[in-house]
């Protein structure tokens, strides 16, 4: 019963209790049988997000081959504001787009 409440809960409360775990490690305070037990707890949230995040990674999947496969999954690519700015006015200024 206590596993399928741990199950229920959402990425991010499995997340915050690993960061917790990790916060008190890190800490220096506990002793050797807290130390075990909160590192033990550590692995299991973790091992809980890679759960999560591998089902919504298959789901992603799922989504981009939707009409017949054709759409290969891609990694997402993250750019920061300024390099899509720049990206934009170079287009802008070779006419590829209209603002």
């Amino acid at each position: 019963m206590a596993k399928d409440k741990e199950k229920e809960k959402k990425f991010e409360e499995h997340l915050e209790a690993l960061e917790k775990s990790v916060s008190s490690l890190e800490g220096g305070e506990l002793g050797l049988e807290e130390s075990l037990q909160t590192y033990e707890e550590g692995v299991a949230a973790l091992k809980r997000c890679h759960e999560i995040l591998d089902r919504a990674e298959r789901k992603v999947q799922i989504l981009l081959k939707g009409d017949g496969g054709e759409m290969e999954p891609q990694p997402f690519e993250v750019k920061k504001a300024v390099d899509v700015e720049k990206e934009e006015r170079k287009k802008h200024q070779s006419g590829e787009i209209d603002f």
